[in-house]
């Protein structure tokens, strides 16, 4: 029997954090979704892997071991990339306690299904579709209605899964455990909730304060002088932290990352740059995003009624009281950028000058709140991207750049998604 794990027609909800990567790509907490899937399925079974064709060349470029977008097997396990994987969507799947030609749905969300190729022999006979249409299989199976999982719906719930996925990923967290090069003026309090790697540098006058949650330094970290890390902070290898910074409450750095500022609740990929002063607050930074000095979100309305987003241009209610910024790979703002509550920035956008930028930046586009906004020149987006990875030893692959223009010339035509 084969696993696979499956991107369906509510990936599209997900714009603009998943033009470059496959929905599983995403972070919530500080493992990514698909991370959580490897854990889940060690040792016990292997996965195979289904997302959008225009994405699988350089997925297969980053992943050589991994089975992209082929069935092989007649007997599948579909799983929902969606999906937050838990204890024990584990177990369903390490154990198959599923049975066969039949799928469990949380309301219009299938989870899981066991099926057989030949039940449905147009859709896994040839190519795989872009996006499974699970109301389809639906019909063809017996369906079974369950509760209590987590998973993205929403654009938003990654950044409100995210202080609950914290506080499951500390669980089998190493802490206790202090082997980098900490400087004898550092602050350590509770050591038992704090582990720091070796190679890991936390410099002179940094306060790492783990009373209220875990602190975890990766290898090769940097915690610059006098910066102060609070409650649930997870730095990855090779991120840092500059001088003067307060990181607290719910904040993961990806790897190679910097953060500087006032940064709370919030997750940044690997790769991207919030090294200046400024607060980020309830947010999600992709990679390669880069924010300019004393650039400020706003995460909470001054009348602290609920958040909504424009999505596509419709105004959505989001329930969420603290929604900062939604930022896809490669956007840029410039110095002393300010950004409303619930803003979401585009793929490869450019913001700059004075005053708030509109609620929806589109992606690959430039301009400013005064001036308006235009189509941001495709070669010219590729020529940036590409300075902005070889400044990080990260070379632009061709199938990168491919992948890349397609969201470009895609995205001008306001069309991603088939």
């Amino acid at each position: 029997m084969q696993y696979l794990v499956f991107e369906d027609e509510k990936v599209s909800l997900m714009k603009p954090l998943v033009n470059l990567k496959p929905v599983y790509g995403l972070y919530t907490g500080f493992r990514s979704l698909a991370e959580r899937f490897d854990d889940a399925a060690e040792g016990r079974v292997h996965l195979s892997w289904h997302l959008r064709a225009y994405l699988a060349p350089f997925y297969r470029e980053q992943h050589p071991e991994r089975m992209v977008n082929r069935v092989e097997d007649d007997e599948l396990f579909l799983v929902n990339g969606r999906l937050l994987c838990d204890d024990t969507a584990a177990e369903i799947i390490a154990d198959a306690l599923v049975e066969p030609s039949s799928a469990l749905m949380q309301g219009d969300n299938m989870l899981f299904a066991r099926l057989f190729r030949r039940q449905f022999p147009g859709l896994f006979a040839g190519r795989l579709p872009d996006l499974l249409d699970t109301a389809m299989l639906a019909d063809g199976l017996s369906v079974h209605q369950v509760e209590g999982f987590r998973v993205v719906d929403n654009l938003w719930d990654v950044i409100a899964l995210h202080s609950e996925a914290m506080d499951m990923d500390a669980g089998p967290l190493e802490t206790g455990v202090l082997e980098g090069d900490i400087h004898p003026s550092a602050v350590i309090v509770n050591r038992s909730n704090i582990f720091i790697a070796p190679g890991a540098v936390v410099k002179a006058g940094a306060v790492l304060d783990a009373e209220e949650g875990f602190i975890s330094v990766g290898a090769g970290a940097v915690v610059e002088p006098q910066a102060v890390l609070m409650k649930n902070v997870f730095l990855s290898p090779w991120s840092r932290v500059k001088a003067g910074a307060r990181v607290y409450s719910n904040v993961f750095v990806g790897t190679a990352s910097k953060v500087g500022g006032e940064v709370e609740d919030s997750l940044i990929e690997p790769f991207a740059n919030k090294q200046h002063d400024g607060f980020l607050g309830h947010s999600y930074i992709s990679s390669w995003c880069n924010l300019g000095a004393g650039t400020n979100t706003s995460d909470l309305k001054n009348n602290y009624s609920s958040v909504k987003l424009l999505v596509d241009g419709r105004e959505v209610s989001t329930g969420l009281q603290f929604l900062g910024l939604v930022m896809g790979d490669h956007a840029k703002c410039s110095i002393n950028s300010m950004f409303n509550t619930g803003t979401i920035v585009g793929t490869g956008s450019h913001v700059f000058g004075g005053g708030f930028p509109p609620k929806e930046v589109l992606p690959f586009t430039w301009g400013s709140a005064a001036g308006g906004f235009g189509p941001y020149l495709i070669d010219k987006a590729v020529e940036t991207a590409r300075k902005v990875m070889e400044r990080r030893q990260v070379v632009m692959s061709s199938a990168y750049e491919t992948m890349f223009r397609f969201v470009a010339g895609k995205e001008h035509g306001r069309k991603i998604f088939f």
